[in-house]
């Protein structure tokens, strides 16, 4: 019913958000008669701020049409390599006609980029992939909006999740003979359960791991989106946030944890600082400030734009990660396409080499949550284990913005490079051979000392990102 009742609240909204729009735009004009008025650029401000509040915020599009090589403008194509009924496989395919540039971009890796099913679109991730794009070739999974999957394509599960990722890898691998993959936040846990079960099956393994700001290890240092998860039982969730989808969308039926409630719980995480943004967006209109105005826009046009998560693949989520911690414990059985259970063991893992990045002051994944997977994936050897901890980095800061460009993406660059230059059947030896783009960043650690953290610095100041000391194989709690 509260579905119901949003969506017709939603309807109702709309012309009046409409109406904001058109005087917005009326009292802004320089040649109306209206806009003469003192209070012209007030009102419209104002007006525009309604909109903007009352407006309804469809999917965003990734909008890469070009990226800047070594001072070559490179052209981007964006497709559909592989369609599944809640994902897409996205391509971002690079044209030049420049034969030398065309040669080394060839050459360079192609990485598997697993956006979070967090509430967000994949479109959240699209610093990093515009990033990632000057120095490899990108995938990225493109999460569809489960109010828009028809009843008839079945239901979605985390072990679906886990399941999706396995087939992502090997469609790369069977393109290119290897893969990285690269996760941030949430698919840090089923990215790990889907290499681990390749690894215990004996198939071949990516070459990297980078897991960023993920809850590997939900028990440390625990945060408030951690608390709620942990202290709310299982029938709360199932009673208090999920609902059907109504009639009017494709997937009419499909219980669904509605995006709306989802971006309720994004705001009420920090009500002061989004009103302050938004006064501060009214002030910079009337100002005339464009630059922080189009900021403003850019930013809330994707925070704002969420979706629905089926059902079943959120309460497995919140029960196996954050409840039971099944990954930790030892005790995830995910099942395969043919209905066959099978345990998930990192500790399997011994050909693929790890970087876990954590943001120093994130408040979405504690401290420690991510660095666990070294812990687990006892079978890599300890060269090939890296931590980064990013100096003064939140969790949206180690993917987007200032601090993921200058901070983190060259340790990230740095370490998939060295490990594609080595066998991937034998990851120590990216460390042993020590090429010279990346001698400068990995260095090992003492064996006795424990896992290592390193802070990282822009990389003018050459920053560190240390091996992590090898560890015992995981505890079972």
């Amino acid at each position: 019913m509260l579905y119901q009742i949003f969506e017709t609240q939603r309807s109702l909204m709309e012309p009046f958000a409409d109406f904001a729009q058109a005087a917005s735009k009326l009292y802004a004009q320089p040649n109306s008669v209206i806009a003469q008025n003192p209070v012209a650029q007030r009102v419209s401000a104002g007006y525009d701020l309604l909109y903007r509040l009352g407006k309804d915020y469809e999917k965003p599009q990734f909008g890469i049409h070009t990226v800047e090589v070594e001072g070559n403008e490179i052209a981007i194509h964006e497709r559909v390599e592989v369609d599944k009924p809640f994902c897409e496989l996205l391509r971002f395919k690079r044209f030049t006609d420049d034969i030398d540039m065309l040669s080394k971009i060839k050459g360079q890796p192609a990485v598997l980029i697993v956006a979070p099913l967090s509430g967000h679109y994949a479109t959240l991730l699209r610093d990093t992939v515009r990033t990632m794009l000057k120095d490899h070739k990108v995938y990225i999974t493109d999460w569809k909006n489960a109010r828009l999957v028809p009843l008839t394509e079945g239901e979605f599960h985390l072990d679906d999740y886990v399941n999706y990722v396995q087939e992502f890898i090997r469609h790369l691998q069977s393109k290119y003979g290897n893969c990285h993959v690269m996760s941030v936040c949430q698919p840090t846990v089923p990215v790990l359960a889907a290499v681990s079960l390749m690894a215990s099956r004996g198939e071949k393994t990516p070459i990297t791991m980078t897991m960023m700001g993920g809850p590997i290890d939900a028990t440390k240092s625990p945060t408030s989106v951690n608390n709620l998860a942990m202290n709310k039982s299982f029938s709360w969730f199932e009673n208090n946030v999920i609902y059907r989808v109504p009639d009017s969308f494709p997937g009419a039926g499909r219980r669904v944890y509605p995006g709306f409630l989802q971006h309720t719980g994004f705001v009420a995480m920090n009500p002061d600082r989004h009103l302050k943004s938004h006064y501060d967006y009214f002030q910079d209109l009337i100002k005339g400030d464009n630059s922080n105005v189009d900021s403003h826009r850019d930013f809330y046009d994707e925070y704002n734009a969420v979706l629905d998560m089926d059902a079943d693949y959120y309460l497995e989520t919140i029960t196996t990660v954050f409840q039971e911690f099944k990954l930790v414990r030892g005790t995830w059985e995910v099942k395969n396409p043919q209905g066959k259970l099978e345990l998930v063991r990192p500790q399997d893992i011994r050909t693929t080499a790890l970087l876990t990045v954590e943001g120093e002051l994130d408040d979405i994944s504690g401290s420690g949550q991510t660095e666990a997977a070294h812990k687990l994936c006892s079978g890599i050897v300890r060269k090939a284990q890296h931590h980064l901890e990013a100096k003064g980095a939140g969790h949206y800061g180690i993917f987007s913005g200032r601090r993921w460009r200058d901070m983190v993406y060259p340790h990230v660059k740095s370490f998939i490079l060295a490990h594609s230059k080595a066998d991937s059947t034998d990851v120590g030896a990216a460390v042993a051979a020590k090429p010279k783009a990346v001698a400068k960043i990995a260095k090992p650690v003492a064996k006795k000392a424990l896992p290592t953290v390193a802070k990282a610095t822009p990389a003018a100041k050459k920053a560190t990102a240390k091996p992590v000391a090898k560890k015992a194989p995981a505890a079972q709690k």
